[in-house]
């Protein structure tokens, strides 16, 4: 069986990256206060600003990465996995090709937030170098976890 291949999306791809998104988000529904943002973004708004690549395994997308620089860091906006395909590596992944993608920018670090409550998500963060910076207090009791990985001075792990 071939690998999945790695590509940026196109335009074409934006129903697949929003059916995937909800569908990889649906089990935090039963954690969260609110549905997690992703699962109510604008797709094509997002797709004019916003970087996004894709996991396609036989003509099927089964993960995707949403980058866009801001200052000196890219920010990791989503990275989402098929439910089926979740814990076989894809994620881990998709974070290494964000972080080729910032060192070939040339961007000083990786930025990304998610969900307080969303713990194995922190965790597997954490295991690829991110640090907590700081939370922010949203609508609905909501507190988002923001964390960076400093990418000067560190070997490149892709």
């Amino acid at each position: 069986m071939a690998e999945p291949i790695l590509r940026r999306a196109v335009a074409a791809d934006i129903p697949d990256i929003r059916a995937l998104t909800i569908r990889a988000y649906t089990k935090w529904l039963a954690v969260t206060p609110r549905p997690p943002r992703p699962m109510t973004a604008d797709y094509d708004q997002a797709f004019a600003a916003h970087r996004f690549d894709v996991l396609i395994d036989q003509d099927t997308l089964i993960g995707l990465i949403e980058t866009v620089a801001q200052d000196d860091e890219l920010l990791i906006v989503n990275v989402a996995v098929a439910p089926e395909q979740q814990g076989q590596g894809y994620g881990v992944l998709l974070m290494r090709h964000a972080e080729h993608l910032a060192r070939r920018s040339g961007a000083k670090g990786l930025r990304l937030y998610t969900n307080k409550l969303m713990t194995s998500n922190i965790a597997l963060y954490e295991r690829l170098g991110f640090v907590f910076d700081t939370e922010t207090y949203h609508d609905q009791g909501t507190v988002a976890v923001h964390m960076v990985k400093d990418l000067q001075g560190i070997p490149s792990l892709v």
